[in-house]
């Protein structure tokens, strides 16, 4: 585990394990920044025009936006945000944002599936009420699951925006609200599909729900700002030697949502939750640390 990050943890232990001593102790906000601020200014980010998966894919990060490297991302993931080990290509990040943002509005998670071509001959046939409905059933049947590991069940509310496939651009964008067992505010979970000939780019955007139309407007740049290239465009399939996969269109929406979104989700918006684990000790400090209205949470 990087040493800053260890040395966030201790940081909190000392913290808890003198909390536990007397009732008097006070929180070290001025520690707690300077710890943060460490793991926020340790990162490097890009701007411009990135290159993807060893040139299958670029990126030219919109303006207002900046985009952390898959390495870097791995880190804030899975070590600062506590994901199940993963493979991404990148985070982008709104200009402002920091990985270990107080007030956190969305980040976007970049990833690439190779599980084949996408058939998009069933597009114009989906019924998403009853995809939504299938998804819904199929959260419900998951969340033993989730229990059985530790994380808070889920419940898909609805359509925060309906699926829309571009059929000239082979780009398919919804966005689903979500609601998580003992949370107040519900979760924005918006994702965009590219894809290509051998698969598809995976853009997984996380917030609250009252981030909609804050997506909403960047959405559109966030789309088009990542494109195949030649060689790798879903116009390059040859059926005589790759792979199609085993859905189409309507699988990709609805597919199982519990390894990825579900865990992204909560604990990109609750990553206090996990690297403080007890902070709620110091109650004093709460409102401080999830900001005004969220000292439920």
């Amino acid at each position: 585990m990087n040493k800053l990050i260890t040395a966030f943890l201790c940081f909190f232990v000392i913290q808890i394990n003198a909390q536990e001593e007397t009732e008097t102790t006070t929180f070290d906000a001025e520690s707690y920044q300077k710890t943060l601020d460490s793991i926020n200014n340790s990162f490097t980010y890009q701007y411009g025009e990135v290159i993807l998966n060893d040139g299958m894919a670029i990126l030219n990060v919109p303006k207002g936006f900046k985009f952390l490297d898959g390495e870097q991302s791995k880190r804030v993931l899975t070590d600062l945000w506590g994901n199940p080990p993963s493979e991404p290509l990148g985070l982008l990040f709104p200009e402002a944002m920091t990985p270990m943002h107080d007030e956190f509005t969305y980040a976007v998670e970049i990833e690439y599936s190779d599980e084949g071509y996408i058939e998009d001959e069933d597009a114009e046939d989906l019924d998403y009420d009853d995809l939504l409905e299938e998804m819904q059933e199929d959260i419900k049947v998951d969340n033993p699951q989730r229990t059985a590991q530790g994380y808070p069940t889920m419940e898909l509310v609805g359509w925060a925006s309906p699926p829309y496939y571009d059929q000239d651009n082979k780009k398919l964008h919804w966005a689903k609200e979500l609601k998580f067992e003992d949370y107040d505010v519900n979760t924005l979970n918006y994702n965009i599909r590219v894809l290509g000939r051998n698969g598809f780019l995976n853009l997984n955007a996380i917030g609250d729900i009252d981030m909609l139309d804050a997506f909403n407007a960047d959405r559109d740049n966030i789309i088009h700002s990542v494109e195949f290239t030649a060689g790798n465009r879903y116009s390059d399939f040859n059926p005589d030697i790759d792979k199609v996969a085993a859905y189409g269109i309507g699988g990709l929406i609805a597919g199982k949502i519990l390894a990825k979104a579900g865990f992204f989700a909560v604990i990109l918006k609750f990553w206090k939750f996990i690297a403080i684990g007890a902070v709620a000790l110091f109650s004093g400090f709460r409102k401080k640390l999830f900001g005004a209205g969220k000292e439920d949470a």
